[in-house]
């Protein structure tokens, strides 16, 4: 088992402040969310992102109307609310705001990909394996594990019949009774794209690598042998007799960085390698932090049958809460995060998510 802090809690988001565009206040009084500038400069360093704010291209983007009005969910159990959820609903389109806005920004650079067809043959396979299918329903989805993506495929599963309902008891089959954009022909596959409604689910880099550590190196007997095994023996010294159980997140790390982002395990491959969303013009991105109130809102969008409602989560499950993530980050070496960090800068980057703190201050408290 792996160590966790003893409080559980929710993450917060500190306000960015300096050039960063604000909203008024929501009616519950909460200061709008935005990135830290500490990920634009970072940006700044990898793709001259900043400069492209500076220069106010950003705010000739327009972004789509991707968030629902309130009381629009309510249908399926997501209904509006008073001022704090109102407040709330503000600070989460601002940072879509931000984030369609960095996006169409980033992919509409001259070496961006547009297209599916514009990929290496090997991203191009990426990308059609992890984008399923519903032609009943009209729709794409593009799973990214450790982001709820097995309750998204019960829920493919439940649509299509091959499944009575999203609470049946059984160990999810990620291959059976799912249709897969890859499995189809060229032409096929450019008239989905173009023609059907596409989303994704993303979360924050550090804590989905986290959530695949613990689950994969502390759960699965598999992944322990398959992957454990090999990193203890390159990265301990006298590892050699290690069942892959007692990987340390440190030793995660390292074979991270040492590891091409395109050849990677897609349960810790970057979502921007996984679901390409420069090449895939999403019509929603959903987040993992508000991950019913936007699988409802999906759900109500493809218009799927009423009874349908996103799964509970499992009884079992542990989730990564703040603290536990505080912790783990700041008893690793700064350096390996660091290093780290321009790997996964663009899933950091285009889904508005805030560098990891792992300052002395930070750790202290």
């Amino acid at each position: 088992m792996f160590p966790r802090p003893p409080f559980p809690g929710e993450v917060r988001r500190a306000a960015a402040s300096g050039r960063s565009r604000s909203r008024p206040r929501g009616a519950g009084g909460g200061t709008v969310l935005l990135p830290s500038m500490l990920m634009f400069g970072v940006i700044l360093a990898s793709s001259g992102l900043l400069l492209m704010i500076e220069k106010g291209i950003l705010a000739e983007v327009k972004p789509p109307p991707l968030h629902p009005a309130a009381g629009e969910l309510a249908g399926r159990g997501g209904g509006g609310g008073g001022g704090e959820e109102a407040a709330g609903d503000l600070d989460y389109e601002v940072l879509r705001d931000i984030r369609n806005r960095t996006i169409r920004a980033v992919c509409g650079q001259r070496a961006m990909p547009r297209s599916v067809w514009e990929l290496p043959a090997s991203q191009r396979r990426t990308v059609l394996r992890h984008l399923l299918v519903s032609d009943k329903y009209r729709f794409l989805y593009c799973y990214v594990p450790k982001v709820a993506c097995s309750n998204w495929k019960r829920i493919l599963k439940v649509l299509d019949g091959a499944l009575e309902s999203v609470d049946v008891k059984l160990k999810m089959d990620h291959k059976s009774d799912l249709v897969f954009l890859g499995d189809m022909k060229p032409d096929e596959i450019s008239y989905r794209l173009k023609n059907y409604y596409k989303f994704i689910f993303v979360r924050n880099p550090m804590e989905r690598l986290l959530s695949a550590y613990r689950n994969k190196f502390g759960e699965i007997k598999e992944y322990q042998q398959k992957y454990g095994v090999e990193i203890v023996r390159r990265y301990r010294k006298n590892g050699g007799n290690s069942a892959g159980d007692d990987v340390t997140f440190s030793e995660f790390l390292r074979y991270l960085l040492d590891e091409e982002a395109e050849r990677m395990n897609e349960h810790w491959m970057p979502i921007y390698n996984l679901c390409q969303p420069c090449a895939v013009r999403y019509d929603f991105i959903g987040s993992y932090e508000r991950l019913n109130a936007d699988a409802n809102y999906v759900l109500e969008r493809v218009q799927s049958p009423s009874f349908i409602r996103f799964p509970e989560r499992q009884s079992w499950y542990k989730p990564v809460t703040a603290e536990t993530l505080h912790y783990y980050l700041c008893n690793t070496q700064r350096r390996l995060i660091k290093e780290l960090l321009p790997k996964y800068i663009l899933d950091f980057s285009l889904f508005a998510y805030p560098l990891p703190n792992i300052t002395s201050e930070f750790c202290r408290q």
